[in-house]
Formats: C-alpha cells, structure tokens, sequence
C-alpha cells in the first residue's frame, strides 16, 4: 500500500474511533486486518500485547506501532498523530464552551445525562475486560487483591501494576503455570492475499544500542523542553509547571489501558492538587466518551480547566489553551518514544511465554482498578455526600442522576443500543429533565 492511502486510512481510523480503547481497537482490526489486510491476526494480538504492557493510551500506541510497521517513523507518526487529532480540537473546543456556558441549565442537564452513560460505560467496560482476562482462579484473585490495594489500602495504581507484572511473570519462570490463556488463531481465507506484514513486506529497523541512544536524544529533549520553559518563566510552582511535572510523571507510570490510568488521574487532580472536582472530572470523561480519540483526552480537560481556573494569567481562556496543550504534549509525545525504541525489541520476542504471562496478570489486575473506577463515578454521581473514605451517605442519594444511571444501564445492557445512541439519549434526557424542574 501506498504512504498516501496509509494515511487517508489512519485519518478515517481516527475519525471513527470513538468507545473507549475497546471500541478503537475493534475499528482498527475491522479495518487493517479484515479489510485492507495490512496485518495478520497473530501480529495484530503481539503488538497489541507490547502495547497493553506500556504505560499509557494502548488504543494509540497500538496504531502507532503498526504505523511504524508499515512505514517505518514516518508511518508510526502519521498513524499516531492523526488517531489523536480529531479528539483534540473536538474536546478542545468543547472544553471552551465549557467554561463559557457551564452555569447554562441545557448545560448543566447535558452533562447530568453524560455522567449517568459514563457510569454504565464503565461498568460494560469491566464486564467485557473481566470475561476476557479471568479465565483462571488465580486471575480471579489476582482482580480481587487489585480491588482491595486500591479501594481499601489506598495504594497507588502504578504500585499495583507493578507487582502484577513481575509475579505473572515469574510464574511461568517457575514453572507454576500462566496467567495467560492460550488462544485459537481464525483460519485465514485461503482465497485472500496473505496480510502484508505477515508476508514481509515491512519496514522495519533493526535494535541496537546506537539506535536507542540516537531516540533518546532526540525524544527526551522534546518531551521534557515545554515543561522546563514554563518552570524557567512561571516558576517551579505554577499551575503550568506543575502540570506538565504530573502528566509527564503519568506518562511514565500509569499502565494497564485508559480505565485504569483515569483512577490514578481522578486521586491526583481530584484528591491532591484540587485541579477539579469530582463533578468536573466525570464531565470531562464524558466529553471524552462522546469525542473520537483515545479515552485518555480526558486529561486534556483536566489540564484546561486547571490552568483556566488557578494559572493566575491574565487571559484565563489563553490559560486553558497552553494548560491543554502542555498536557497533550508530554502526555503523547512518550508513546512515541516508547514504541519507536522498544518495538523493534519487542518483534524480536514474539512467543514469549513470559512476557505473555505478565500482562495477563496486568490485565487481571486491571479489573480490579476498573471496579474501584466504577464504584468512585457512581457514589460522587449518585450521592451528594461521600466521605474520606470513598464511602456514600445513603440519605444524600439524588433522584435524578440515579434514574438517568438506571436508564442508561437499561439501553446498554438491556436494549443493546451502541455508544453514539446511548450518550445522546441520555444527554438529552438529562437536559430535558433540568428544564422541566
């Protein structure tokens, strides 16, 4: 395939890609596997699996890594890049009018019924991930102590994840099995062409340390520059300093897909800096929900109104602007660096049991933070009052915001409507239920 039909191919993945990383990955298998047939099944499922081991948006770096596939650094940029774009400037300017027009009632009743979505999505989200990745005993406990670790000890997401991986991988080292389920690959078409990649024909560099040293001059510099440029200016303390000190932070220890990476965003921009409120971020997530591009674009909102709300500048909106675009940068700019200096490793490793082993025990542990994630949406959206605890007072339950969560769940579980029909029910429902009061 052409370097111009890759790209018109990429642009058209990420204008679809709404869903969550779930729902991006299925458009990227529908599209590159079944029907360009660029990537064979067995390729498509290992780079997926590197991907769900980084840290960070799998769903992009997923579309990354094939891009690099096919075209070498220009192909992985492009492939990058455009999976992102369209949910950029979408969440950018709704996070514009959000800040316009949040006090308007049709506002306030749209974002009523996007939370209540977001709370089913979340729950679907658990439901399809936990069928997938507890297929043995020990994966069930696996999600039962993450679950535990993290709503009840209060341990820090990352810490999880990296207990998870090193036992999952052990396991198989010590022979006391695997976390990872085998798997039956679909018989190709014997009338079809072989996929491109699985033929050979791919670009695609050979690793070496001069090759590494060499993406590590290049990236490092480009990653970290912003963020030392606004502590240089704003000082080590500005919002924007601290902004871009945190994402970068969470670029390099939030693993285990965009669910699991939002518990930790939620602890740190709710609970300990007060960038946001537990209103706001769920509102964020379902700007996110409701825009294409990865789920994580959320922390793009969070970096809008953080800077908006406490930069101090003169020009709030011009606040928001930089806020928003600092986050994206050091959020982003990492998976690039990430699939650019490991994937060719990674091809290099394609059957190893324990690799495979360790993220399926990530996965498991994954569910467990997703219930927590569940759990925290649904008392801060049903209840007005929740403790230190996490835990809600049952008198402060909102009529409301329990129904429309009731009638979401009822269309996605129920009536099996997709994502699109279910967020503009429930948007709508929401908004007509503010102005009728």
């Amino acid at each position: 395939m052409s370097f111009a039909e890759a790209t018109r191919t990429w642009l058209r993945i990420g204008l679809l890609s709404f869903g969550g990383p779930a729902g991006q990955i299925a458009v990227m298998h529908r599209i590159l596997v079944e029907e360009k047939r660029w990537i064979g099944e067995d390729r498509f499922l290992h780079a997926l699996s590197y991907c769900m081991l980084l840290p960070g948006p799998e769903a992009q770096q997923l579309a990354t890594y094939i891009g690099w596939l096919l075209h070498g650094t220009r192909g992985g940029l492009v492939a990058g890049l455009l999976f992102v774009l369209p949910g950029f400037l979408a969440i950018m300017a709704l996070s514009i009018a959000y800040v316009l027009w949040q006090q308007h009632p049709l506002m306030e009743g749209l974002f009523l019924g996007l939370k209540a979505a977001v709370i089913a999505l979340v729950v679907e989200a658990l439901i399809r991930i936990g069928k997938r990745a507890l297929t043995s005993r020990a994966a069930l406990w696996m999600a039962a102590l993450a679950f535990i670790a993290i709503a009840v000890l209060r341990m820090p997401f990352p810490l999880i994840v990296l207990a998870a991986g090193p036992w999952g991988y052990l396991r198989v080292r010590f022979g006391w099995g695997s976390f990872a389920a085998s798997r039956t690959q679909p018989a190709l078409d014997a009338a079809a062409p072989p996929p491109v990649i699985d033929a050979g024909l791919l670009t695609r560099a050979r690793p070496s340390a001069l090759r590494s040293l060499k993406l590590l001059a290049l990236w490092l510099p480009l990653w970290f520059a912003p963020v030392l440029a606004c502590m240089w200016m704003l000082g080590s303390t500005s919002t924007l300093a601290q902004l871009g000190v945190f994402f970068s932070k969470m670029a390099v220890v939030t693993f285990g897909g965009a669910y699991a990476v939002l518990t930790y965003v939620a602890q740190q921009a709710v609970e300990r800096f007060a960038w946001v409120t537990p209103a706001q971020m769920l509102d964020g997530l379902g700007l996110a929900e409701s825009t294409p591009g990865p789920l994580i674009m959320v922390v793009q909102f969070v970096g809008f109104l953080a800077a908006y709300q406490l930069a101090g500048l003169e020009h709030p909106l011009l606040s928001g602007v930089l806020g928003a675009l600092l986050t994206v940068w050091v959020t982003f700019v990492p998976c690039f660096l990430w699939i650019f200096q490991g994937a060719p490793y990674v091809e290099a490793l394609r059957g190893n049991a324990p690799l495979a082993s360790a993220l399926a025990a990530i996965t498991a542990a994954v569910v467990g933070v997703i219930a927590n994630l569940a759990l925290w949406f649904a008392t801060h959206v049903m209840f007005a009052s929740v403790d230190a605890h996490g835990l809600p007072d049952l008198a402060s339950l909102r009529g409301a915001p329990a129904l429309l969560t009731g009638l979401a769940m009822t269309m996605l579980f129920i009536l099996k409507w997709n994502l699109a029909r279910v967020l503009t029910v429930s948007a709508v429902v929401g908004a007509t239920s503010i102005l009728l009061r």
